[in-house]
């Protein structure tokens, strides 16, 4: 865990040891996982420091947070992954500066980001958000709900401007990686159920700084790494 006496550059070292060793232990081949570094509430001079050890894909919750870095960063031809709870209100920052939303859990939502999504960019890749474990706390379809995922799936395929890229969930804290493989396996399952009938379905956006491990092991292809890289945050206030 970064730490005050720990660098950005030393702690991204780290997590990419992580992810390696992960990878390893579970035969898959090397950088088969892709890392997004979670930098919210972190200032542009930490992403930029982050970006010069090579880092390239980053990951924002908060849609103003995601403009400003946009601007300040400009020049780096920087990934960017919105990763938080997307208002309808707010949709068009992310639909013209974003490159990945991982958190799509509603039509009325893949349309107006389709409409708002400039024609000269590329499509906007997108997950659709699974609520693993009911959570209140979190969006996101449930699991059993194959009729109502497969039926957003569709409304997304059928947007130009979109592309449809895989699932996504946030599963409830487990105290050990047997625990925590139990609840992502689900994404798994869910995945090869879908294939069939959307082939493009090729990422799982699962796994943070606790349960990485647990993540690769379950064949996430993309893990959201943020206080391992940049400490613990301060709450939100």
């Amino acid at each position: 865990m970064n730490s005050a006496d720990t660098s950005i550059e030393t702690s991204l070292s780290l997590v990419r040891q992580r992810i390696r060793k992960a990878e390893r232990e579970a035969l898959r081949e090397p950088h088969d996982v892709t890392l997004i570094a979670v930098s919210k509430t972190r200032p542009a001079a930490d992403l930029a420091r982050a970006y010069a050890t090579g880092q390239r894909q980053f990951g924002e919750n908060y849609v103003n947070e995601l403009s400003d870095k946009v601007a300040a960063l400009q020049d780096l031809d920087i990934e960017w992954h919105f990763i938080g709870a997307l208002q309808s209100n707010k949709s068009r920052a992310v639909a013209e500066q974003a490159h990945w939303l991982h958190t799509l859990d509603r039509a009325k939502l893949a349309q107006r980001l389709h409409d708002q999504r400039p024609s000269e960019m590329a499509p906007l890749h997108v997950c659709i958000q699974i609520n693993l474990d009911a959570q209140p706390s979190k969006a996101g379809l449930a699991p059993d709900d194959l009729d109502g995922i497969a039926a957003l799936a569709r409304s997304i395929a059928d947007l130009s401007r979109l592309r449809l890229r895989g699932l996504m969930a946030i599963p409830a804290p487990q105290t050990n990686t047997a625990a925590q493989g139990t609840s992502l396996r689900r994404l798994k399952a869910l995945q090869h159920t879908l294939l069939p009938e959307f082939p493009s379905l090729d990422t799982l956006s699962m796994g943070m700084s606790d349960d990485l491990e647990a993540a690769v092991l379950e064949g996430s292809t993309m893990v959201r790494i943020g206080s391992a890289i940049f400490g613990r945050r301060a709450p939100k206030t």
